[in-house]
């Protein structure tokens, strides 16, 4: 595997040279469906009560387990915990990471096919213990810098793992603007119930400022050491503009 860094390390570059011409990406940044915003956690749980007198719309929530070595209070998602977030009139949408760059468990996509397929089954596990609707979506993470070669000796295939199990109709992936659009162009993740939209959640990072115009979740807040994310209490958070109104949240009927 080639060497990489860290999303979180990756926004001191979010800045970088534009994305080279001819790419299916867009460059002019899209507004928030109704200006509604998720948060994602990197530190530890936020209760739905904080969640949303901050202000935001929900949370995305974990189906995947915890790896080795790692103390997250967030992995797996709990089944009261989704509850909880329902409960306060908090969209829920689910995602999917283990592995991660560094750690003795690397980024889950360097495990191909036979890794998809587990990592999946895994996912629709944890999804249906949390509550999870078997309409609804669920993210898969492509957490580095991958560039095409990558995405297509190796990448591309753990997603046809995970297809094989979910079906690329409720496959979604996290990852850079790039990434989102290779796995657009692959037919391997599905399409929101919003016209022109598909299940990608793109972070800003290594994205270079552009946009795939498809996706219907962005990252616009990473928490990092150097830029902290938004506080909610005492925990920093990662925050999702939403781009679309079906965005994967488990209360729409699908």
């Amino acid at each position: 595997m080639h060497l990489s860094v860290t999303r979180r390390d990756a926004l001191r570059y979010a800045l970088a040279a534009p994305i080279l011409a001819g790419l299916p990406i867009a460059l002019a940044p899209h507004a928030s469906a109704d200006g509604a915003r998720l948060i994602d956690f990197t530190e530890r749980l936020v209760t739905p009560e904080q969640i949303k007198s901050a202000g935001y719309s929900g949370a995305l929530v974990y189906v995947s387990e915890l790896r080795p070595g790692a103390t997250f209070d967030f992995k797996p998602v709990t089944r009261d915990y989704a509850a909880g977030l329902r409960a306060a009139g908090l969209h829920v949408v689910s995602c999917y990471q283990y592995g991660k760059p560094g750690w003795p468990t690397p980024s889950d996509f360097t495990r191909g096919y036979d890794g998809g397929v587990a990592d999946a089954q895994t996912a629709l596990r944890l999804h249906g213990a949390a509550g999870g609707p078997d309409s609804a979506p669920i993210f898969f993470s492509v957490d580095e810098d991958i560039d095409q070669n990558t995405w297509k000796t190796v990448a591309v295939q753990w997603f046809r793992g995970i297809n094989s199990v979910l079906g690329a109709g409720r496959t979604g992936i996290y990852g850079h603007a790039r990434a989102c659009g290779w796995a657009i162009s692959d037919g391997v993740v599905g399409h929101s119930t919003t016209g022109g939209y598909r299940w990608a959640w793109q972070t800003r990072a290594w994205s270079g400022g552009a946009r795939e115009p498809a996706a219907v979740l962005y990252q616009s807040a990473v928490n990092t050491a150097s830029t902290p994310g938004p506080l909610i209490g005492d925990v920093h958070v990662d925050v999702d503009d939403v781009l679309a109104t079906d965005f994967g949240q488990w209360d729409l009927p699908r």
